[in-house]
């Protein structure tokens, strides 16, 4: 065989790689082997050098992990919580029951998570805290975490914390001092016209809204506050009502905003589903429980009414009452929210992206 025919050393090697059955690949099985692995290793390197990565957007993104409104757990959908989703980083708006396997279903890390704001302290926003501390705590999450919310959140968070102690101090069962090391955590109550930095280029503004009507002035007036929100990040503005009654100052909050995150209540739709589930209910009980729907939640016609005054870019309805799939849902709540505002509405799913 002449020089000019004679196989090159590596087109030898790729023949052996074309037909394995031979004895000579056999032979040199091991050389196969590693001249795949050395390939695709090649490629991986020669791929990654080629693609520029490109920089993570810091344009503030809303995920509803949960949107099922009121205490009554519901196998569609999970109790109140959402996030604010800024490049890598997360912050919690109410973390109702669930949210941290919502937050896992959303594809996001809980180490990322680096506040929690609450707007008010029913236990449907905020039974899922405890998961969110405690968890942190056990995958060993030791970096700077806040916790905002109306008077009476540092309580609540004690309060949290001295529950998570057996469990912190049993460690993984060994004598060592596992369980000396604290769990730090900082807490901001806020009033109304707080301003305050979740990350360092979101700024949010709370005001006080109409999901109590205690009498002015009253101990629990000064105690037990619910609070709506003003989101400004890079280019978007994000108002979330969390639980209000129709309100002046939330509809002054909203104005000029992007997106309006609000709930929403069909009082008809709920009462027959109440009456079903206790027809024997006290008349005073009963009382009480279509005032607060009333006085204390928003109608599809108050939220349009609010988006409209506000004149809001766009709405997503959450918090729903009742919560049903989303076929029915959009037939009973988008109607009057767009008898009043006509702009864009949807209604929310878990896991939504907005």
């Amino acid at each position: 065989m002449s020089k000019t025919n004679r196989p090159s050393s590596s087109a030898a090697l790729l023949n052996l790689l074309v037909h394995p059955r031979s004895a000579l690949t056999r032979r040199f099985a091991p050389v196969r082997a590693a001249f795949y692995l050395v390939a695709v290793f090649a490629t991986l390197v020669v791929g990654m050098a080629g693609t520029v990565a490109e920089p993570a957007s810091h344009t503030p993104v809303w995920v509803t992990l949960g949107t099922a409104g009121g205490p009554m757990p519901n196998p569609l959908r999970s109790q109140p919580a959402n996030a604010l989703v800024v490049g890598q980083n997360i912050v919690l708006f109410d973390v109702g029951d669930g949210a941290v396997e919502k937050l896992a279903q959303a594809g996001l890390k809980l180490e990322n998570v680096k506040a929690v704001v609450l707007s008010h302290l029913h236990m449907d926003h905020a039974a899922g805290l405890e998961g969110v501390i405690g968890l942190r705590w056990q995958n060993s999450l030791r970096g700077p975490f806040t916790v905002y919310g109306p008077p009476g959140t540092k309580a609540m968070v004690d309060g949290i914390i001295a529950a998570l102690q057996p469990s912190i101090g049993a460690g993984y069962g060994f004598d060592n001092d596992f369980g000396k090391d604290p769990v730090e955590i900082r807490v901001q109550e806020v009033e109304a016209g707080t301003l305050f930095d979740v990350l360092p280029d979101i700024t949010v503004r709370a005001v006080e809204n109409t999901h109590y009507t205690f009498s002015s002035g009253s101990e629990d007036a000064k105690r037990y506050k619910s609070f709506s929100f003003r989101i400004h990040g890079e280019g978007r503005t994000i108002v979330y009502t969390g639980d209000t009654g129709p309100s002046d100052a939330v509809t002054d909050l909203a104005k000029g905003a992007d997106l309006l995150v609000s709930e929403v209540q069909d009082l008809p739709a709920l009462e027959k589903i109440i009456r079903q589930a206790a027809p024997n209910m006290p008349a005073v009980v009963w009382n009480n429980l279509t005032a607060h729907l009333q006085q204390h939640h928003l109608s599809p016609e108050d939220v349009g009414d609010i988006a409209n005054t506000a004149g809001v870019g766009r709405v997503v309805l959450t918090h729903l009452g009742p919560a049903p799939p989303e076929a029915i849902a959009e037939k009973l709540f988008i109607p009057g929210v767009k008898s009043v505002f006509d702009g864009p509405v949807v209604v929310a799913e878990d896991l939504g992206r907005y």
